[in-house]
């Protein structure tokens, strides 16, 4: 079991029931939350975790399993009081509904089962995406401010806080007409997520991995280039759209991907989607892949103590 240091340790009473963060996307990220700061360790499942798919050899019927005891390891066998849990996909009462990335989990009734393992707790079953913007606005103290992130990985995430009824499925927006743009893992044509997502970008480029394809565009590799210059396109366009429907404000970039985001390259797209004067001034923050773990696992403890 790996074991990754969070922040400063925070002093806990002993008579206070433990909330319980969870993230499941590459990996499996557990840790104890307290005045919406991790205390202690976050443990990580599988012990030798990729950046990408570490989740999809997982059989459904040991996936709560692993939570499970993974939140039991930290507690020590201590009385729950909530777990919330963030996973990839859509999720509709405690039951994901789809997840394209994860496929194995579709119709897992998580919150049922986590409800039965931690009698007593309160138990909510979020976006993955929507657990890091949660995290962000308890860090930050944004609690009464809207704020939207982009999750870049094997899948493409889109969260918002505050967490408000819909799908929320923003890596699956169409960013194009292109019929040619089918690598998206839910078969969808045109879609943020066909572009950028980490699957999706190796299956474009069948004879290098999507690290090499960032490395020979600033090499001056043509093909290449091209593709970069589409990636920050697609993003500007899914994050121009939200300014549309949302209005601007602050958008986080995190996630494993987040490391290939060129700032400047990606906010003059933006400029290009986003015209009407009271709509502009929108900021992006590319997040350390480092930090999105902890943000998740804040956002996801924060929400189920909302309940």
């Amino acid at each position: 079991m790996a074991v990754h240091e969070a922040g400063p340790a925070v002093i806990r009473s002993l008579d206070m029931p433990h909330t319980i963060g969870v993230l499941t996307t590459e990996h499996i990220a557990v840790g104890l939350v307290d005045d919406g700061r991790i205390t202690g360790k976050i443990r990580i499942y599988p012990e030798e975790s990729s950046q990408y798919s570490s989740l999809v050899e997982v059989p459904a019927e040991t996936f709560g399993e692993e939570i499970a005891k993974l939140a039991k390891d930290l507690t020590g066998g201590e009385e729950v009081a909530a777990i919330g849990v963030g996973v990839p996909g859509v999720v509709r009462d405690g039951v994901i509904v789809e997840s394209p990335n994860l496929q194995q989990f579709k119709g897992m009734a998580l919150r049922e089962y986590l409800s039965n393992v931690f009698p007593g707790a309160s138990v909510r079953i979020l976006n993955d995406a929507d657990a890091v913007a949660a995290g962000l606005a308890a860090r930050d103290g944004h609690l009464d401010r809207l704020i939207r992130v982009w999750t870049l990985g094997t899948g493409i995430g889109f969260g918002r806080y505050p967490l408000t009824e819909g799908i929320w499925e923003g890596g699956h927006c169409v960013v194009t007409l292109d019929a040619k743009e089918q690598f998206c893992g839910c078969g969808g044509v045109g879609h943020l997520e066909g572009i950028m997502g980490y699957r999706a970008m190796r299956l474009r480029f069948l004879d290098m991995e999507p690290e090499e394809v960032f490395a020979a565009a600033r090499e001056g590799d043509a093909k290449c280039r091209t593709f970069v210059k589409l990636w920050h396109r697609a993003l500007a366009a899914a994050t121009g759209s939200s300014i549309h429907m949302d209005g601007p404000g602050r958008f986080y970039i995190c996630g494993p991907n987040a490391r290939f985001v060129d700032p400047h390259l990606l906010n003059l797209y933006l400029m290009e989607t986003v015209k009407m004067s009271c709509l502009q001034g929108s900021y992006l923050d590319v997040i350390a892949t480092s930090a999105t773990d902890e943000l998740a696992v804040i956002g996801a403890a924060v929400s189920a103590l909302a309940l």
